[in-house]
């Protein structure tokens, strides 16, 4: 029965094509199709016929092709007697589908390295998106690509595409000049860019991407943690400027507000009163810190650094006379002067206003006394 089913025409169509298929060869049994067989290509459907080694036709449109062979039934094998009953005229059929295939995922096997050309540090980029192709040219797909196989899936085609594809991305990425905080909102510059340079690539092999697209992008573990870093910094720099631009007066309640935190911080602390003092000599301590911090810009002024007025804990020249803020005189680091209460620097042995003499000795025991003592600490000596 075999023998007989042999000598018979075939009718060769493929039906119900896998989606997963991109080729497939027609296994009707017998490779010795016999004369005037008929073969049927559906919509979305090409037919390579393969004669004696040879492509003899590609039906690329629907329809009902007649295919001629020197295959006679029964008497083409009857005559091969001495070839064991097999004729070497040997055909066929592998279908191509014409359709196109679309959202093919693809992805960086590996992060893409390139230096970001705004900070200055390395950058591994991972990629992922999708991709659009179909075959334009079946001779050339068949010839060039996939030969005399009996199948050819969609995934082996995707691994071809991706392959080539990873270098020209890598390239790009390089050559681009964004930095990583503006790749996501250049994807779809950079996806049709690619697609221009890959667009030569894939023709010699019988197909054509229709779509590309970069949907998606990610970094390694290290790029992260430098975009953190950056990002924190920046951060900083900006609540640094936002403060820098605060008047006086503000600056004047945060010094105080930092003054009762550390207090509040101090009374937590079952430490007691020595507790306490070291916690507000803190708070008065970060609190000028501040005050200081955020003067206007300008240079530093000229009397050297800055101190603090006792009145009303504003920033001032240390050789002011007087506080620019709330007009006290500038005791700061200063003594005042037994006779005219003069401010002058701590320890100078007269005064620069008056010319009095800073201290006394006892007219008993002669023994050093303090300005402005009445009696002698030592033998009780009043002064005259």
């Amino acid at each position: 029965m075999g023998f007989f089913r042999d000598q018979l025409r075939s009718v060769i169509e493929w039906k119900d094509p896998s989606p997963d298929l991109l080729i497939w060869r027609w296994d009707g049994g017998s490779d010795e199709l016999k004369n005037a067989s008929k073969l049927l290509v559906n919509p979305g459907q090409a037919a390579i016929f393969v004669y004696q080694g040879q492509v003899q036709a590609i039906h690329d449109y629907p329809g009902l092709f007649e295919l001629r062979t020197a295959n006679i039934p029964f008497w083409t094998t009857i005559t091969k007697i001495m070839q064991g009953f097999t004729s070497e005229h040997k055909a066929n059929i592998y279908f191509v589908r014409l359709t196109e295939f679309l959202n093919q995922k693809w992805g960086t096997k590996a992060p893409i390295k390139y230096d970001d050309p705004k900070y200055k540090f390395p950058v591994g980029l991972r990629a992922f998106g999708n991709f659009s192709f179909k075959i334009v040219d079946p001779r050339k797909f068949f010839t060039e690509v996939t030969s005399t196989r009996q199948v050819f899936s969609v995934a082996e085609i995707r691994t071809i595409i991706v392959d080539r594809v990873l270098t020209p991305l890598t390239d790009l990425f390089a050559e681009s000049g964004y930095s990583y905080s503006e790749i996501d909102r250049k994807r779809v510059e950079l996806s049709e860019e690619l697609r221009k340079r890959v667009a030569d690539i894939f023709p010699p092999l019988g197909f054509e991407l229709t779509d590309f697209r970069i949907e998606n992008t990610d970094f390694d573990d290290d790029t992260k943690r430098r975009i953190n870093k950056i990002a924190d910094q920046m951060a900083e720099a900006q609540a640094v400027k936002a403060l820098g631009d605060i008047d006086g007066s503000s600056m004047n309640t945060y010094t105080r507000v930092e003054q009762l935190k550390a207090i509040n911080a101090a009374a937590q602390n079952p430490g007691s009163v020595a507790g306490m003092g070291v916690g507000l000599g803190a708070g008065l301590g970060m609190g000028q810190g501040m005050a200081q911090a955020f003067q206007p810009m300008g240079g530093a002024p000229a009397g050297g650094v800055p101190v603090t007025c006792l009145g009303c804990r504003s920033s001032m020249d240390p050789a002011a006379k007087f506080c620019p803020n709330c007009g006290k005189p500038n005791t700061v680091g200063k003594a005042a002067c037994v006779k005219c209460r003069a401010p002058m620097a701590a320890g100078a042995k007269f005064c620069p206003e008056c010319g009095s003499p800073q201290s006394a000795a006892c007219p008993g025991c002669q023994k050093p006394m303090a300005a402005g003592a009445k009696f002698c600490p030592e033998c009780g000596c009043k002064m005259p």
